[in-house]
């Protein structure tokens, strides 16, 4: 079968090999078995996070800029001034496709951020499989990630972040599918063309690309300058001969052309074809994304705070009668985020003197999406920004907590305990459980929290 990426072939026979390659090499895990995994993670993922997802019947936190948005995107004709053009319109064209099909109420506002909250999900099932080739391992990485109380939050209001980061996990995923491949080129276009479709949703969906051109980058340079280890072993993170076909205009097709295509995509129903119309719509996005004269904000914290759980966003905080109050608070789950400061160092430890590839991609796609911040002249930041990082944080736990003479239980008493942080703190990351003054205070440690 010749693997040109423009070869021109039969289809059913392409789509078998498809099929039959898209699991890790491991006689362990099936593609039956991977398809069945990943549908049922998300009919429950799907299901569970559409629970009392209505609440509150009213606009909180930026909705009050997303829907009225998605709603404009709905008129017959646009009218001026366009609401919101500070970001890319891909996500909110979903909220609108959701409000025309189930109409301009809570559910509609806020089901498709369900609905790719359970893609999430999957995404990390399957980021988890490429790491690690263990589905034992992907599931716990799954369900970390799940536990993790901040993809919870942003999966049940009408924000822009989870579509982004729906997106940019399946690029994740299949950047590290095609990693370990002789040849990378399909999963490398799915990974350019997933992160085009996460820098649809919010321009920080290029960051994950980056951290794959990075990656591409720094692994061809080495191989110009004819680097070796003096002791090289199969798990090595670098080899000579890594990607031997994978040519320059396979790199410009998937991280270049691929991304480029799908994100322009998303203005057209916006812009038509008009390229000036496009191009001033990227101009304006720059200027509102860049511009460092914002005004501060009461919940903004810097980036070196986000993982220390600083500053937690307040998204919403109600009374509901004398003594009950409904509050939604973007924290993360500290019984989750702060142990995985630990295995990155673990995992750092292990690419240094191991080489190990697994921790390299770990590493990689954690600090990529979070270092990012470091180098923008945005001064307003918030911990959801966080977020890409928070999620990925998961694959650094699993890493460290599967790796050899680990006892095999201490990975799942590890997702119990984070099981009962995130059951802990449900009462202020669901608004309709509602808590009470008290419960609530005891919730809140520190008084940066507050």
């Amino acid at each position: 079968m010749d693997r040109k990426i423009g070869g021109a072939h039969n289809w059913l026979s392409c789509c078998t090999a498809i099929a039959e390659d898209i699991v890790p090499e491991s006689p362990s895990v099936s593609f039956a078995r991977t398809v069945l995994t990943a549908a049922s993670i998300f009919i429950v993922a799907h299901l569970l996070l559409l629970i009392g997802v209505t609440a509150p019947e009213k606009f909180y936190f930026d909705e009050v800029h997303y829907v009225p948005a998605a709603r404009q995107m709905l008129e017959p004709v646009m009218r001026e001034p366009m609401l919101n053009p500070m970001h890319p319109p891909l996500a909110k064209q979903l909220i609108a496709l959701s409000i025309r099909i189930f109409g301009d109420n809570p559910f509609g506002w806020r089901y498709p951020a369900a609905l790719f909250g359970a893609l999430a999900l999957v995404a990390v099932y399957l980021g988890g499989l490429a790491l690690f080739t263990r589905q034992s391992s992907a599931i716990a990485a799954m369900l970390i990630a799940a536990f993790n109380q901040m993809l919870f939050v942003q999966s049940r209001i009408a924000m822009l972040d989870i579509f982004a980061l729906a997106f940019s996990l399946f690029a994740i995923a299949a950047f590290a599918y095609g990693f370990r491949r002789a040849r990378p080129q399909l999963y490398f276009a799915l990974a350019g063309i997933a992160s085009g479709l996460s820098a649809a949703c919010k321009w920080s969906g290029l960051f994950v690309l980056a951290t794959c051109i990075a990656i591409v980058a720094v692994i061809r340079l080495m191989q110009g300058w004819r680097t070796q280890f003096a002791d090289p072993k199969p798990e090595d993170w670098y080899r000579p001969d890594l990607w031997p076909d994978f040519r320059p205009r396979h790199f410009a097709a998937c991280f270049v052309l691929l991304p480029a295509i799908v994100y322009l995509a998303s203005f057209v129903p916006l812009c038509g074809f008009s390229f000036p119309d496009i191009l001033e719509a990227q101009r304006r996005i720059f200027a509102d994304n860049t511009t460092t004269a914002i005004a501060g904000h009461t919940y903004m914290s810097p980036w070196p705070s986000w993982p220390f759980l600083v500053r937690p966003v307040w998204y919403l905080f109600d009374k509901l009668g004398d003594d009950r109050i409904a509050a939604v608070v973007l924290l993360g789950n500290p019984l989750i985020l702060w142990p995985a400061l630990a295995a990155l160092t673990v995992a750092l430890r292990d690419w240094i003197v191991v080489r190990r590839a697994d921790a390299f991609l770990v590493l990689a796609f954690y600090f990529g999406p979070y270092l990012a911040w470091a180098l923008l002249p945005r001064t307003l930041g918030f911990i959801y920004y966080y977020l890409p990082a928070a999620t990925t944080a998961s694959f650094a736990l699993v890493y460290a907590l599967i790796r050899s003479r680990t006892p095999r239980w201490l990975l799942w008493a590890f997702v119990a305990i984070g099981a009962l942080g995130f059951a802990v703190m449900l009462p202020i990351s669901a608004a309709f459980i509602g808590t009470s003054t008290a419960t609530f205070n005891h919730l809140m440690l520190f008084r940066g929290w507050i």
